[in-house]
Protein backbone atom coordinates (compact mmCIF):
# COMPACT_ATOMS: atom_id res chain seq x y z
CA UNK A 1 0.00 0.00 0.00
CA UNK A 2 1.29 3.44 -0.94
CA UNK A 3 2.27 5.82 2.14
CA UNK A 4 0.66 8.54 1.37
CA UNK A 5 1.43 12.11 3.17
CA UNK A 6 -2.02 12.50 4.41
CA UNK A 7 -1.88 8.84 5.83
CA UNK A 8 1.41 9.96 7.76
CA UNK A 9 0.00 12.99 8.88
CA UNK A 10 -3.15 11.29 10.58
CA UNK A 11 -0.98 9.17 12.32
CA UNK A 12 1.56 12.07 13.74
CA UNK A 13 -1.52 13.48 14.90
CA UNK A 14 -2.86 10.25 16.92
CA UNK A 15 0.07 9.81 18.74
CA UNK A 16 2.23 12.49 18.62
CA UNK A 17 5.55 11.13 17.39
CA UNK A 18 7.76 12.50 14.58
CA UNK A 19 7.38 12.39 10.80
CA UNK A 20 10.35 9.94 10.03
CA UNK A 21 8.79 7.24 13.16
CA UNK A 22 5.31 7.57 11.95
CA UNK A 23 6.50 7.09 7.92
CA UNK A 24 8.62 3.43 9.15
CA UNK A 25 5.66 2.58 11.32
CA UNK A 26 3.13 2.40 8.04
CA UNK A 27 5.91 0.83 5.79
CA UNK A 28 6.58 -2.34 8.52
CA UNK A 29 3.04 -2.08 8.93
CA UNK A 30 1.66 -1.86 4.87
CA UNK A 31 -0.27 1.22 5.69
CA UNK A 32 -2.50 -0.57 8.15
CA UNK A 33 -2.84 2.83 10.60
CA UNK A 34 -4.19 0.95 13.39
CA UNK A 35 -1.49 -1.56 13.50
CA UNK A 36 0.97 1.05 13.10
CA UNK A 37 -0.49 2.67 16.45
CA UNK A 38 -0.01 -0.53 18.40
CA UNK A 39 3.50 -0.84 16.55
CA UNK A 40 4.73 1.98 18.31
CA UNK A 41 2.73 1.52 21.43
CA UNK A 42 4.90 -1.73 21.89
CA UNK A 43 7.95 0.47 20.89
CA UNK A 44 6.75 3.08 23.49
CA UNK A 45 6.56 6.16 21.19
CA UNK A 46 2.88 6.79 21.11
CA UNK A 47 3.58 6.93 25.21
CA UNK A 48 5.50 10.53 24.31
CA UNK A 49 1.97 12.03 23.40
CA UNK A 50 0.19 11.08 26.54
CA UNK A 51 2.99 13.38 28.81
CA UNK A 52 2.73 16.27 26.55
CA UNK A 53 0.21 17.75 29.27
CA UNK A 54 2.79 17.28 32.08
CA UNK A 55 4.50 20.65 33.67
CA UNK A 56 7.90 20.86 32.23
CA UNK A 57 9.56 23.40 34.27
CA UNK A 58 12.78 22.61 35.15
CA UNK A 59 15.91 21.74 32.38
CA UNK A 60 18.83 23.91 31.08
CA UNK A 61 20.42 27.03 29.42
CA UNK A 62 22.90 26.36 26.84
CA UNK A 63 25.07 28.91 24.53
CA UNK A 64 26.73 28.22 21.52
CA UNK A 65 29.18 30.90 19.58
CA UNK A 66 30.85 30.62 16.44
CA UNK A 67 34.66 30.46 16.70
CA UNK A 68 34.81 34.34 15.80
CA UNK A 69 32.20 35.49 18.68
CA UNK A 70 30.05 37.02 15.90
CA UNK A 71 27.03 34.77 15.95
CA UNK A 72 25.58 32.93 19.07
CA UNK A 73 22.29 31.28 20.42
CA UNK A 74 20.94 30.86 23.40
CA UNK A 75 18.60 27.97 24.25
CA UNK A 76 16.25 26.58 26.76
CA UNK A 77 15.22 23.28 27.01
CA UNK A 78 12.76 22.19 29.46
CA UNK A 79 12.05 18.59 31.67
CA UNK A 80 10.47 17.71 34.49
CA UNK A 81 13.04 16.99 37.22
CA UNK A 82 16.51 18.33 38.04
CA UNK A 83 17.66 14.49 37.87
CA UNK A 84 16.96 14.35 33.96
CA UNK A 85 18.59 17.77 33.38
CA UNK A 86 21.61 16.73 35.30
CA UNK A 87 21.50 14.06 32.64
CA UNK A 88 24.57 13.41 30.29
CA UNK A 89 21.11 12.56 27.74
CA UNK A 90 19.48 15.66 28.06
CA UNK A 91 22.46 17.87 27.91
CA UNK A 92 23.98 16.63 24.84
CA UNK A 93 20.36 16.30 23.43
CA UNK A 94 20.41 20.27 24.18
CA UNK A 95 23.95 21.04 22.82
CA UNK A 96 23.34 19.35 19.42
CA UNK A 97 20.20 21.39 19.52
CA UNK A 98 21.73 24.33 20.11
CA UNK A 99 24.57 23.55 17.47
CA UNK A 100 21.18 23.05 14.95
CA UNK A 101 20.70 26.31 15.58
CA UNK A 102 23.86 28.32 14.91
CA UNK A 103 24.32 26.43 11.73
CA UNK A 104 20.71 26.77 10.24
CA UNK A 105 19.59 29.77 12.11
CA UNK A 106 15.79 28.28 11.94
CA UNK A 107 12.85 30.90 12.11
CA UNK A 108 11.53 29.55 14.88
CA UNK A 109 11.14 26.66 17.30
CA UNK A 110 8.62 25.14 14.94
CA UNK A 111 10.98 25.15 11.74
CA UNK A 112 13.69 24.35 14.58
CA UNK A 113 12.06 20.31 14.97
CA UNK A 114 11.86 19.61 11.67
CA UNK A 115 15.44 19.82 11.26
CA UNK A 116 17.50 16.80 11.31
CA UNK A 117 19.24 16.81 14.37
CA UNK A 118 22.55 15.47 13.42
CA UNK A 119 23.83 14.32 10.35
CA UNK A 120 20.97 11.31 10.25
CA UNK A 121 17.21 10.48 9.47
CA UNK A 122 15.53 11.71 12.08
CA UNK A 123 14.28 15.18 13.05
CA UNK A 124 14.89 16.92 16.37
CA UNK A 125 11.10 16.58 17.34
CA UNK A 126 11.16 12.91 16.49
CA UNK A 127 13.95 12.58 18.70
CA UNK A 128 12.73 14.39 21.48
CA UNK A 129 9.72 12.39 21.44
CA UNK A 130 11.63 9.03 21.93
CA UNK A 131 13.34 10.75 24.72
CA UNK A 132 9.83 11.32 26.17
CA UNK A 133 8.98 7.89 25.53
CA UNK A 134 12.09 6.25 26.97
CA UNK A 135 13.17 8.16 30.46
CA UNK A 136 9.48 9.18 30.97
CA UNK A 137 9.24 12.86 31.24
CA UNK A 138 7.84 15.62 29.29
CA UNK A 139 10.28 17.76 27.98
CA UNK A 140 10.29 20.53 25.09
CA UNK A 141 12.62 22.93 23.04
CA UNK A 142 10.82 26.11 25.07
CA UNK A 143 12.96 28.62 22.91
CA UNK A 144 16.14 30.53 22.30
CA UNK A 145 17.28 33.43 20.76
CA UNK A 146 19.78 33.95 18.54
CA UNK A 147 22.76 36.59 18.16
CA UNK A 148 25.31 38.52 15.48
CA UNK A 149 27.03 41.33 15.88
CA UNK A 150 30.00 43.50 14.91
CA UNK A 151 31.28 43.63 18.14
CA UNK A 152 31.91 40.64 20.52
CA UNK A 153 29.66 38.26 21.91
CA UNK A 154 30.49 36.36 25.54
CA UNK A 155 28.00 35.14 28.21
CA UNK A 156 27.98 33.70 31.63
CA UNK A 157 26.34 30.59 32.81
CA UNK A 158 24.99 30.19 35.95
CA UNK A 159 25.11 26.76 36.88
CA UNK A 160 22.54 25.29 33.85
CA UNK A 161 19.46 27.31 35.29
CA UNK A 162 20.75 30.93 33.96
CA UNK A 163 22.58 32.06 31.04
CA UNK A 164 23.08 35.65 29.70
CA UNK A 165 24.87 36.81 26.44
CA UNK A 166 26.14 40.39 26.21
CA UNK A 167 27.18 42.25 22.97
CA UNK A 168 29.94 44.61 24.08
CA UNK A 169 31.86 46.64 21.08
CA UNK A 170 35.32 46.94 22.65
CA UNK A 171 35.56 45.10 25.32
CA UNK A 172 37.85 41.87 26.40
CA UNK A 173 36.64 38.70 27.39
CA UNK A 174 36.99 39.41 30.87
CA UNK A 175 35.17 42.36 30.70
CA UNK A 176 31.70 41.15 29.29
CA UNK A 177 31.74 38.09 31.60
CA UNK A 178 32.19 40.07 34.39
CA UNK A 179 28.72 42.11 32.90
CA UNK A 180 27.04 39.02 32.30
CA UNK A 181 27.87 38.04 36.03
CA UNK A 182 26.34 40.97 37.11
CA UNK A 183 23.68 40.73 35.01
CA UNK A 184 22.15 36.89 35.90
CA UNK A 185 22.72 38.28 39.36
CA UNK A 186 20.85 41.66 38.97
CA UNK A 187 18.36 40.85 36.13
CA UNK A 188 18.11 44.60 34.72
CA UNK A 189 14.67 45.02 32.92
CA UNK A 190 16.45 47.07 30.48
CA UNK A 191 19.91 48.85 29.07
CA UNK A 192 19.08 52.09 29.84
CA UNK A 193 16.48 54.30 30.26
CA UNK A 194 15.30 53.86 26.73
CA UNK A 195 15.11 50.11 26.19
CA UNK A 196 12.75 50.32 29.44
CA UNK A 197 8.79 49.42 28.72
CA UNK A 198 7.47 52.66 28.80
CA UNK A 199 4.03 51.57 29.87
CA UNK A 200 5.50 50.58 33.13
CA UNK A 201 8.13 53.64 33.30
CA UNK A 202 4.07 55.65 32.76
CA UNK A 203 2.61 53.36 35.34
CA UNK A 204 5.50 53.98 37.97
CA UNK A 205 5.20 57.96 37.38
CA UNK A 206 1.43 57.12 38.27
CA UNK A 207 2.24 55.52 41.35
CA UNK A 208 5.08 57.89 42.40
CA UNK A 209 2.55 61.06 42.01
CA UNK A 210 -0.52 59.63 43.83
CA UNK A 211 1.81 58.69 46.65
CA UNK A 212 3.44 62.03 46.58
CA UNK A 213 0.14 63.84 46.04
CA UNK A 214 -1.26 62.26 49.99
CA UNK A 215 1.65 63.80 51.28
CA UNK A 216 0.36 67.40 51.51
CA UNK A 217 3.04 68.94 50.44
CA UNK A 218 3.16 71.76 48.05
CA UNK A 219 3.20 71.30 44.10
CA UNK A 220 6.61 72.28 43.30
CA UNK A 221 7.68 69.76 46.05
CA UNK A 222 5.81 67.06 45.04
CA UNK A 223 7.40 67.20 41.75
CA UNK A 224 10.99 67.17 42.98
CA UNK A 225 9.67 63.69 44.93
CA UNK A 226 8.01 62.40 41.51
CA UNK A 227 11.29 62.62 39.95
CA UNK A 228 13.29 61.93 42.64
CA UNK A 229 11.21 58.19 42.31
CA UNK A 230 11.86 57.71 38.76
CA UNK A 231 15.70 58.41 38.70
CA UNK A 232 16.11 55.85 41.29
CA UNK A 233 13.64 53.58 39.62
CA UNK A 234 15.62 53.95 36.08
CA UNK A 235 18.89 53.62 38.33
CA UNK A 236 17.46 50.61 39.94
CA UNK A 237 15.99 48.82 36.99
CA UNK A 238 18.85 49.00 34.42
CA UNK A 239 22.30 48.10 33.57
CA UNK A 240 23.87 50.89 32.76
CA UNK A 241 22.39 52.64 36.29
CA UNK A 242 22.60 49.58 38.45
CA UNK A 243 25.96 49.33 41.05
CA UNK A 244 28.27 46.79 40.02
CA UNK A 245 27.94 43.67 41.78
CA UNK A 246 31.44 43.33 41.99
CA UNK A 247 32.23 46.63 42.84
CA UNK A 248 29.15 48.32 44.74
CA UNK A 249 31.03 51.85 44.60
CA UNK A 250 30.78 52.19 41.04
CA UNK A 251 28.04 51.79 38.65
CA UNK A 252 28.24 49.29 35.04
CA UNK A 253 28.44 52.21 32.94
CA UNK A 254 31.04 53.57 34.62
CA UNK A 255 32.72 50.20 34.60
CA UNK A 256 32.15 49.92 30.86
CA UNK A 257 33.77 53.53 29.90
CA UNK A 258 36.42 53.00 31.94
CA UNK A 259 37.54 50.55 29.74
CA UNK A 260 36.85 52.62 26.70
CA UNK A 261 33.67 49.74 25.44
CA UNK A 262 30.17 49.53 24.90
CA UNK A 263 27.73 47.41 25.84
CA UNK A 264 25.79 46.89 22.69
CA UNK A 265 22.54 44.46 23.90
CA UNK A 266 22.40 41.95 26.17
CA UNK A 267 19.75 38.68 26.86
CA UNK A 268 18.79 36.73 30.20
CA UNK A 269 17.09 33.62 29.70
CA UNK A 270 16.08 32.00 33.39
CA UNK A 271 14.94 28.44 33.29
CA UNK A 272 10.62 28.48 33.69
CA UNK A 273 10.74 31.59 34.17
CA UNK A 274 6.85 32.56 33.33
CA UNK A 275 5.95 29.05 33.77
CA UNK A 276 3.85 27.43 36.35
CA UNK A 277 5.47 25.31 38.49
CA UNK A 278 4.29 21.79 39.90
CA UNK A 279 4.44 21.79 43.91
CA UNK A 280 4.59 18.80 45.18
CA UNK A 281 3.31 18.01 49.15
CA UNK A 282 3.89 14.57 49.50
CA UNK A 283 2.91 14.20 52.84
CA UNK A 284 -1.02 15.61 52.74
CA UNK A 285 -0.77 13.41 49.09
CA UNK A 286 -0.35 10.57 51.59
CA UNK A 287 -2.39 11.49 54.28
CA UNK A 288 -5.29 11.92 51.47
CA UNK A 289 -4.54 8.43 50.26
CA UNK A 290 -4.98 7.31 53.94
CA UNK A 291 -8.22 8.91 53.90
CA UNK A 292 -9.75 7.81 51.12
Amino acid sequence: MAITASLVKELRDRTGAGMMECKKSLVETDGDIEAAIELMRKTGLAKADKKAGRIAAEGKVVVEFSDDAKKGVMLEVNCETDFVAMGDEFGNFASAVAKRILADAPADVEALLAMPLEEGPEDINTVLKTMIAKIGENMSVRRFVTFETEGQLGAYLHGTKIGVVVDMQDGNAELIKDVAMHVAASNPKGLDESSLDQAELAKEKEIAAAEAANSGKPENIIEKIVEGKIRRFIKDNTLMGQAFVKDPDITVEKLVKNADATVLGFTRLEVGEGMEKKSEDFAAEVMAQIGA
